[in-house]
């Protein structure tokens, strides 16, 4: 709990400057690192070596989905009728993403093997897990309460 002070101070410092629609996110994130270090109970050298490994899966991640399955997301949306070539192509594209997230994951575990014991790293997989369910409640709450325009 000690360690959870500091690192939303540091968070928060940091959002000030993000971009006016990059506010939700930044909140978002802060409140994540909190429930993880809250979760995981990290002592202040464990997060002081957890966090640079984990903010660096979080990048990679984020770039594939942004970059990769974005657009292969996409050209499924925008292309039904694909021939079976393109589909190969497209297919092909999809697979590859999902071996870089695949490789990504592997090496998360790897590293954090060296800076945190086993156990905490399966704890890391339910509080993300139960993170993500929590915001996805939160959002459908919001979606729920707003006015609804006519």
């Amino acid at each position: 709990m000690k360690t959870l002070i500091p690192i939303i101070l540091f968070v928060f410092s940091f959002s000030a400057f993000a971009q006016p629609n990059g506010k939700m996110k930044e909140r978002i994130k802060a409140q994540k690192i909190a429930f993880i270090t809250e979760q995981l109970d990290l002592t202040p050298d464990e997060a002081e070596k957890f966090w640079p490994i984990y903010n660096k899966f979080e990048a990679t991640t984020d770039k594939v989905r942004s970059e990769d399955l974005r657009t292969i997301k996409r050209e499924m949306r925008d292309n039904p009728n694909l021939s079976d070539k393109e589909a190969d192509a497209l297919l092909q594209q999809l697979m590859n993403a999902e071996n870089k997230m695949h490789e990504a994951k592997l090496k998360l575990v790897n590293d954090l093997k060296k800076v945190i014991p086993s156990l905490k790293i399966i704890r890391l997989k339910a509080a993300e897990d139960e993170f993500n369910r929590r915001l996805l409640d939160r959002l459908k709450d919001m979606r729920q309460n707003r006015p609804k325009r006519n």
